[in-house]
Formats: structure tokens, C-alpha cells, sequence
């Protein structure tokens, strides 16, 4: 017989291999083979009639397959949903199939540990030591003899005396310890008459076990939470499997405990923090069925379930779903994807819905249900923009003065305020004031930010970091570097100048690196340990904080600006999230937005409440150009060592270009992070009327020209950031 195996690498497809007598191989089974002289780990991913298909290969000429790992078969709609994404993206199927196989060490059998058991009659010599054993196993469980020595409060050479009499009898038993199974009646909350007719939609499309998309559309602190926890608790019943996508770590630590709460238990998690230990006890029990729910970040999608029937994507509209390196997803839409064809239901959650779901739902691609009000006595927050060219701050200052005087009426009344601005560290520019030279990064065309509490400047694009120096390397000026512009640290010094008795946290990715940083954090606030928090666009990710009444957006002009097609959009978003966090209990919130624009659409909509035709007047503007979601586009980045390769690369590809009706190819052009870790980097952007098989024309095309070895040629399918 013969099998096709693809192998986790980006190779063209699968490589046919003999099975050797004996082996009894299906699809999906993960198989040792020989590659070259090295041997590597793949999946079955075709089965042969015989062992000569009519295709040309002698089979002769074909290796044999070395074995069979002891771990389920990947999941047949696993299989499938690879493929196609593989397709969609432009991709190597077998760089898709990585993303599954990302821990080669679940693929071994699972090691087993020695414990004990009560299985004969108690000894001839009897002593309280060896009584304190047999009363610790009395309650049937196995137990290892470090346990048992540790729980009775003997040595472990009592529990082997034991063994040895016959009293006790060893047992294999897991070295990882189960995950406990989440109790879908455990403790079910009261729900308002909003969120109860939207938890019965969400239950009936479970419990029917057939594809849906749904948008949960609830305005900030309107317990969309809790409604979809329903939808969880039915494919319990089902005895499915169900999978939270959570956009950010940061957002897990608040919603591990709601889930516990509810549940009487904490789901499995899956994300980057986690050990190499955890990964592989996780992954292997997702693939046995032993995970019935997992929250994670997006990766957690690739994961093997073999029961999944339930896909909550949380905060839909998150830029964060978007992966930008490597294979280029978006990890919202493959969950729809990956929904459609498992034929199980989907939902995606948010206040501020993305415009592609808006018309998802608009051409009844999706249902959509909808929870108006906050829940509880909780009222949306009062929205003001503070007219900057009006209401000017001091001379190096960053904070209006009416903002200003709302902090200090908030601290006033022992209430808890944020200030929000979208910029990491002390400043995001360093200059000469002697000569102009702006700071840089080596190889890299992003300037150096200033963190003044380490005292570093850091390139946020390569991590690049170095100490700030005492003299400009440009003209040898002594103590000439000023820092330029605001980050969160300026703002948290500034406010600490104005109120010095306050209690100041900074809530960013450098000082939230692990999940226990935001559970600390987090606690803080609620135990009212924190009077004002500054941060990033970390605040703004689904926090509950009954003591902030008062938000103060620091810029809230940055993003509308640099020609990004979802500038607009994103900045409502991001401002709507974080106004969405100030009076969430019964104290009435208030948001001030500091802008120079205070005429703009999105401040319009933002202060009015009006969504809806903020939503349709970007509909309107990308439907006349074309542009998604009315539109398609591809990304194409070249980048390399040499910029003339790059430069030359790009041309040719512009100019191999087939020409086709609806569609228009424009670059290269200099991306504009032109030079990342000594790579200049050049785009072209394809685009396309909505109809167009934009894939077919690509893989039509790319293949005419001939790129370098050490130049890459990366392609971005719905490109969302034009960095």
C-alpha cells in the first residue's frame, strides 16, 4: 500500500511512501518517515488504493514508512481545514500543518508514574506510620510514594515496606494530572430579558449540531459574557467541545474566573505563556477529548479537537486576531471557516463590531442578536471632547486643563480614573536638540523609543535596546537627546506632578509580560489599591473596574492619520472599548477625549452615541473605491539584504503582472518600516473587484519571476496592516 505524508515543512505537498507490512495506516495518523538522511514526523494525508497508482512514481524508488506514533489520528475536518486555508492564504500546506504540530513532544506516549493501592491485608507488624498510610489510601486513590510520605508525615521507605509485605500494590498512573470537566449546571446566573432571548438563539444553534455564524452585539458591560457562557454550557450537554478565542493574554485573567464561577471549574488555556510541559499536556489531551473547553489566544484554533462544536471568537473585531508573520491569517475569519466546514455554530462577540461583519450580517451571511443596554443598574458613560487648539496645556505639558481639573474632582470623591494614550514607554521619538539627528535603530528604519524608567531606548519593531547616551553620536553634544511627544510614562510622571499623593500604575505590554502580571494588576484595582491607571491599548481589553468612573483619552486623534484604509474604524473601536470601561457599576462614568479634530466623524459618532452611521459612512466611502469588505486585496512584501535584489524583484513582478479585467496591481513602492533587522522591505498591494478569485490570479502569476535565494516574497491575503 501506499500512503502520501506531508511533513510540517514548506515544501510543494505531501511525499509518497510504501507501508510496510503489518502497519495498518489511516488518514490522519501521524507517521515517522525518512526525509534525505534525517527521519521526521508527518500525517497520512492520502491513502492509496494499491501501491501503484497511475501516476508515473516506480515504486521501487519509494521509502517505507518507519512507524506510527501512539497519539489520535488528526481529525478528518482538521485535515480538510488545513488544505484550504493552505489554499486561501497562498501557502505551503505543509507550513499550515506546523501550526498544528507546534509541539512535537505530544506526539510521544505520555510517561507514567508508580503509585500505590490498598490490595492485600494489613501487615503482621503494625505501626502508627504504617496505620497513617493505610489511613491517606483509604479513600481508594492512587497515590506515588513521595505523596504518600509527604500526606502521612512518614518516609518513603514505610510505603515500600508496605509494597513489600503485600499490603500495597503498585499502579501506573498518568504523570499529568487530568483536567477537571467544566459542570454546564453548576452555578447558573440570573439573566435580563435581553440576554435571556439571546442565550436561547445561541442554545437552539448549538443543540441543532449544524453551521451558523451569530454576532453577539452588546454595548460595553452588557454581559455578552455570560450569554455565550449558555452556548458553552449546551455543547457541554452535547458532550462537544468548545473553544474562546481571546484577542490578548492580559483579557484571560478576569475571564478564567467568571468562567470557574460559573462552571465550577477553570477551562484549559492555551497560549503563549505557557510551559513546554503544559503545551504538551494540553495539546495531547485536546486531541483525546480530555479538554471539553479551551480559551486561548489565536493559535488555540489549530489545535486537534476531535469533538469541537462550538467556536466563540471574543472581541471579533480585534486587531490582534490578525497574524502578520509566517502563514498570514486572520484567525476570525478561519474560525468561520473552520465552523462551516466542522458544520458546528460560531460566534463573535462585540461592542464594536468589525465593518466586514456588519456586512456579513447586513447580506445575511451571519445572525446577529442584540443586548442594548448595560447590565444591571450600570449606565453608558457621558462622552465629552476637550477642543485642544482651545483648552491648551502647559508648554511641555500633555494634560488639558479641564481634564485636569476631572482627575482632581474624581480623586477627590475616592474614585479610581484612567488615562489612555496608545503609546509604549517615555517618548517616541529621541532627538539632537544641537543638530537634529533623530535616534534609529541599527538596520531598522524605526526610531528609538524612550523608556526612561530603565533608561533604555528600544526599538518596539526588533526589540533592539540600548542604554540612552550621554552625547549625540552625530555630533558629539553632551546631554543633548531630548525626548519628543508623550508616551504612557511622560503621562504617568506628568500626573504624578499634579497629584503627588496618588497612587500611579502603568498598564502596558512592558510591564504586563505574563498573565500573573494583569491578575496582580487587576486585583489591585479592585481592592482599590490603585487611584489612577495609565496605559496602553491594553486597558481597553474587556476589563471590569466598579471603582473607575472617570477615562481620559490622552491623544485621541492618533490612527486617524497615515493613510490606513481602517484607520477610522479602528480608532472608534479602540476609543469605544476604553470609554466602555468608566462606570460599570452603579457610579455614573465620564469620558473626556482629548482631540484637535472635535468635528471628526468618529468624535462625532463617538460623543453622540450614533454608530450606525459612522458604520454606513465608511461602508459608503470603502464601496466607491473598492476597497474591503466590497473589495479584495493581496499585500506582497519583498524584502532581503539587498535592497537593489528587493528593488529589482519588485519591478519584475509589477511587470510580469497578467493583465485581467477588475483587477489593478500598484507598487512596489518602499514599505513604510522600509528596513527591519538589516532587511529592506518593498510592497505591492493587488486589488481586486469582490467576484475575482484573487488566489488563482496570484498563483498564476508569482511563479513567472524568478526570486533570489536570499530574497523573500511573502503574500498577505486581506492585508490589515500596510506596514
Amino acid at each position: 500500500m501506499r500512503v502520501s505524508v506531508l511533513i510540517p515543512l514548506p515544501l510543494v505537498g505531501p511525499y509518497d511512501y510504501l507501508v510496510p507490512e503489518g502497519l495498518v495506516l489511516g488518514r490522519g495518523d501521524f507517521v515517522d518517515v525518512p526525509l534525505g538522511r534525517r527521519e521526521v514526523r508527518g500525517v497520512v494525508w492520502v491513502l492509496h488504493d494499491s501501491d501503484t497508482p497511475d501516476d508515473g512514481l516506480d515504486p521501487a524508488k519509494l521509502k517505507f514508512v518507519l512507524g506510527k506514533c501512539d497519539v489520535p489520528p488528526l481529525p478528518e475536518r482538521l485535515i480538510d481545514f488545513v488544505s484550504w486555508m493552505a489554499a486561501y492564504t497562498v501557502t505551503a500546506p505543509g507550513a499550515v500543518l506546523r501550526m498544528v504540530m507546534r509541539v512535537p513532544a505530544a506526539l510521544e506516549a505520555p510517561k507514567s508514574l508508580t503509585a500505590y493501592v490498598i490490595d492485600g491485608p494489613p501487615p503482621s507488624r503494625m505501626t502508627s506510620a504504617r496505620a497513617g498510610v493505610l489511613e491517606v489510601l483509604a479513600d481508594g486513590l492512587p497515590r506515588t510514594a513521595a505523596e504518600l510520605a509527604e500526606e502521612a508525615g512518614v518516609t518513603s521507605s514505610v510505603v515500600k515496606g508496605l509494597a513489600k509485605a503485600g499490603t500495597l500494590k503498585s499502579v501506573p498512573r498518568p504523570a499529568d494530572p487530568p483536567f477537571l470537566v467544566p459542570e454546564a449546571e453548576f452555578a447558573p446566573v440570573t439573566l435580563t430579558e435581553a440576554q435571556s432571548v439571546a442565550a436561547s438563539e445561541l442554545t437552539r444553534k448549538v443543540a441543532a449540531n449544524s453551521y451558523s455564524a451569530t454576532l453577539l452585539n452588546g454595548v460595553t458591560g452588557s454581559g455578552k459574557t455570560e450569554v455565550y457562557f449558555e452556548a458553552i454550557a449546551e455543547a457541554l450537554r452535547q458532550n462537544k467541545q468548545a473553544l474562546v478565542l481571546l484577542p490578548e493574554i492580559a483579557l484571560t485573567v478576569q475571564f478564567l474566573e467568571r468562567f470557574e464561577a460559573r462552571f465550577g471549574c477553570r477551562p484549559a488555556e492555551w497560549h503563549s505563556d505557557l510551559s513546554q510541559r503544559e503545551r504538551r499536556r494540553t495539546w495531547r489531551a485536546v486531541a483525546e477529548g480530555k479538554v471539553r473547553v479551551l480559551v486561548g489566544a489565536r493559535s488555540g484554533l489549530f489545535l486537534p479537537f476531535s469533538e469541537l462544536g462550538l467556536i466563540v471568537v471574543d472581541e471579533e473585531h480585534e486587531h490582534a486576531f490578525k497574524q502578520e508573520d509566517g502563514v498570514i491569517y486572520h484567525a476570525r475569519d478561519m474560525a468561520v471557516v473552520r465552523a462551516s466546514m466542522g458544520e458546528f455554530p460560531v460566534v463573535l462577540a462585540s461592542a464594536t463590531p468589525s465593518l466586514e461583519t456588519v456586512v456579513n450580517v447586513e447580506q445575511d451571511r451571519y445572525g446577529e442578536l442584540k443586548l442594548p443596554q448595560r447590565y444591571g443598574v450600570a449606565q453608558l458613560p457621558e462622552i465629552t471632547a476637550i477642543d485642544m487648539r482651545v483648552e491648551q496645556p502647559d508648554r511641555g505639558k500633555w494634560l488639558s486643563p479641564v481634564l485636569v481639573s476631572a482627575l482632581a474632582d474624581t480623586f477627590a470623591h475616592e474614585e479610581q480614573a484612567m488615562l489612555f494614550l496608545n503609546r509604549r514607554g517615555y517618548a517616541p521619538l529621541t532627538l539632537c536638540r544641537n543638530c537634529g539627528h533623530r535616534m534609529k535603530s541599527p538596520h531598522s528604519s524605526s526610531w528609538l523609543v524612550e523608556h526612561r524608567f530603565t533608561g533604555q531606548l528600544v526599538c518596539h519593531q526588533t526589540g533592539f535596546s540600548m542604554p540612552k547616551p550621554k552625547t549625540c553620536p552625530a555630533c558629539g553634544a553632551t546631554d543633548s537627546l531630548v525626548g519628543c511627544g508623550p508616551g504612557v510614562e511622560r503621562v504617568a510622571e506628568e500626573a504624578l506632578d499634579l497629584f503627588p499623593d496618588i497612587r500611579i500604575q502603568i498598564m502596558s505590554s512592558d510591564t504586563i509580560r505574563r498573565p500573573s502580571d494583569a491578575e496582580a494588576l487587576i486585583a489591585a484595582m479592585h481592592a482599590g489599591e490603585i487611584d489612577l491607571l495609565v496605559g496602553t491599548q491594553m486597558v481597553a481589553k474587556g476589563h471590569h473596574f466598579p471603582g473607575l468612573t472617570l477615562v481620559g483619552v490622552v491623544d485621541a486623534d492618533l490612527g486617524l492619520s497615515g493613510g490606513d484604509l481602517r484607520g477610522a474604524e479602528r480608532t472608534f473601536q479602540m476609543l469605544s472599548q476604553v470609554a466602555g470601561r468608566a462606570g460599570r457599576a452603579e457610579k455614573p462614568g465620564h469620558v473626556f477625549l482629548q482631540t484637535y479634530m472635535p468635528e471628526h466623524d468618529v468624535m462625532h459618532a463617538l460623543i453622540t452615541g450614533d454608530r450606525e452611521t459612522f458604520i454606513h459612512s465608511e461602508a459608503d466611502a470603502r464601496k466607491e473605491l473598492g476597497l474591503p469588505p466590497f473589495g479584495r486585496l493581496a499585500g506582497l512584501i519583498v524584502s532581503g539584504p539587498d535592497e537593489r535584489q528587493v528593488i529589482g524583484t519588485g519591478q519584475a513582478l509589477a511587470q510580469s503582472a497578467p493583465l485581467a479585467e477588475g483587477i489593478f496591481v500598484m507598487g512596489p513602492t518602499p514599505a513604510p518600516y522600509a528596513l527591519i533587522r538589516g532587511r529592506h522591505r518593498h510592497r505591492l498591494l493587488v486589488q481586486a473587484d469582490r467576484g475575482i478569485n484573487i488566489q488563482s490570479y496570484l498563483e498564476a502569476w508569482l511563479p513567472q519571476v524568478k526570486v533570489p535565494n536570499n530574497v523573500r516574497l511573502t503574500v498577505d491575503i486581506d492585508p490589515y496592516s500596510f506596514m
